[in-house]
């Protein structure tokens, strides 16, 4: 274990000294500090649930602490809501967007300080802001289009060039990149640094280690709502990192495989082709039982939209399906169901989890019917209530209650919470978009011994991905695709990050960046 180094500071820009939070029945944060120099990118990293969003809020105004002091600029600094916030020069990107979908990049950016002439909003004003900031930042989005119809890369960005737009002396990013591809967040990176040299301080948390090295001066780890400690970003290693938020050593990022691939194909696609032209063609791949199949590529590679498309949630105009050697079709979700698939979606928040429902509703959304029995309008909660412990206790998911809102666990225990609402349907082809998106790296760890378990117990998993690194540790094979076609599929003796790379672009006629490294 590392020795913490004493950082002897002679200003900060802010510091947040002995700050608690406690909510009914949790302490979120128990006398934690955080110390942020002028001019520097400070990361906040710990594992979900360690307190670092909830802190955020407390700076940001949207908590009030229930002890301790904030200062900005050596002054001391009560923030009572976001527009205090904002006024003494504290803004944030907040993990989950939340644009206004049926007004235009515009008002999104401005909404709540709309320039006027006279009694009148200036649109013509506040049109020229927005295009001199969004082509100062570099960002290639038309000030008139809809929030609504603007890719999630897109939103973020936007929500970037508003936080900029208030001329902030400290900007919260809070997984600014979780939905970039590599070429955006270098360019996100490169406006960190534009940043910086003006002086002004950015707070940036991520659960991707890599990135936290590139981009940040200095480190601050919380634990369980606990501070643990600080060190400039050169005095510390990614498993010094780790072990620093888990607490615990971790020898391995990825539980070792154990060669659980059957022969006996349980799904075979055959040339698979959408109803939409712009999107995948003539794919054709099998699945055999016990397998882990990674699915790489591009954004844009129509990735989602093929394993969208295979659980019946988008139309195809040509190509079938065999499962155990039968032909079946899923039109429809619940065909997907009924043939014993489960999809894990991409965006957990937008489409995955009832935020206002409890971890108990969630887990059996769409095993009522089938645990409760045919009596309609009847749920009994004491036959219900046994399997969702189980699945919980066997998940390890962490929460005060069945009855707590799941809204409020943390994303790596809402992740889990989706995979057991699956288990609980007795699926046998579990496809899996994106399934450790924000989510710590202990976390990532038990997702991924849960998967080792699934396929060990003869179940088979799709899993599409953009970290390079989990598509090499945790597939039997890889599947590459590239503008909406397959370009190949490679064993794990064979597969290397740069063979990847090559079928990634294989049918491109200009160069391009991997998702991810």
């Amino acid at each position: 274990m590392i020795e913490k180094e004493n950082i002897t500071l002679e200003e900060y820009r802010l510091k947040a000294s002995n700050i608690s939070k406690s909510f009914p029945g949790v302490k979120a944060l128990d006398h934690v500090q955080l110390e942020v120099r002028p001019g520097s990118v400070h990361a906040l990293i710990g594992e979900n649930g360690a307190g670092k969003s909830t802190l955020m809020k407390c700076l940001f105004g949207l908590y009030h602490p229930d002890e301790g002091t904030i200062e900005l600029d050596g002054e001391k600094a009560e923030i009572d809501d976001p527009y205090t916030a904002l006024k003494l020069g504290i803004s944030m990107i907040h993990q989950e967007l939340n644009p206004i979908p049926y007004r235009n990049v515009t008002d999104n950016i401005w909404v709540g300080r709309f320039e006027r002439k006279g009694p009148v909003v200036d649109e013509t004003r506040m049109r020229t802001m927005t295009k001199e900031l969004l082509s100062d930042l570099e960002f290639d989005i038309d000030p008139d289009t809809l929030a609504k119809d603007l890719s999630v890369s897109q939103l973020q960005a936007v929500e970037i060039a508003k936080a900029v737009s208030y001329n902030a002396r400290v900007i919260i990013m809070d997984e600014p990149t979780s939905s970039l591809t590599v070429a955006e967040t270098k360019h996100l990176f490169r406006i960190i640094e534009r940043l910086k040299a003006e002086g002004r301080s950015i707070i940036y948390i991520s659960h991707k280690l890599e990135e936290i090295f590139e981009v940040a001066d200095e480190i601050t780890v919380m634990r369980d709502g606990q501070y643990v400690g600080k060190w400039p970003i050169s005095d510390i290693t990614i498993d010094e990192l780790i072990h620093q938020m888990v607490g615990r050593d971790m020898e391995e990022r990825f539980p070792p495989s154990e060669q659980t691939v059957s022969k006996e194909v349980l799904l075979k696609v055959d040339n698979y082709t959408s109803a939409d032209p712009h999107s995948f063609q003539n794919v054709s791949f099998e699945l055999h039982k016990g397998e882990i199949l990674g699915i790489g590529g591009l954004v844009g590679a129509q990735r989602t939209e093929l394993v969208e498309a295979i659980f019946g949630l988008r139309k195809i105009s040509e190509g079938s399906l065999t499962m155990n050697g039968e032909a079946i079709r899923n039109d429809t979700p619940r065909d997907a169901i009924r043939h014993k698939f489960a999809l894990l979606t991409e965006e957990r928040r937008a489409t995955g989890i009832i935020p206002m429902l409890s971890v108990w509703d969630n887990i059996l959304a769409v095993s009522y019917r089938k645990l409760a029995g045919n009596v309609i309008g009847y749920i009994d909660r004491k036959k219900l209530t046994g399997p969702v412990e189980r699945a919980c206790r066997e998940l390890d998911v962490r929460t005060a209650s069945m009855d707590t809102l799941i809204k409020n666990l943390s994303g790596g225990n809402q992740q889990k919470v989706l995979v057991g609402r699956w288990l609980l349907s007795d699926c046998d082809i579990l496809i899996l978009d994106e399934p450790t998106r924000g989510v710590d790296v202990g976390a990532k760890y038990e997702i991924y011994k849960i998967m080792r378990d699934l396929v060990k117990a003869g179940k088979a998993i799709i899993m599409v991905s953009s970290e390079m690194p989990e598509l090499l540790g945790m597939s039997d094979r890889i599947m590459i695709m590239c503008e909406g076609r397959l370009s190949g599929i490679l064993d794990q003796e064979e597969v290397t990050q740069e063979e990847v790379m090559k079928y990634a672009t294989r049918f491109s006629n200009k160069a391009k960046e991997v998702v991810s490294q």
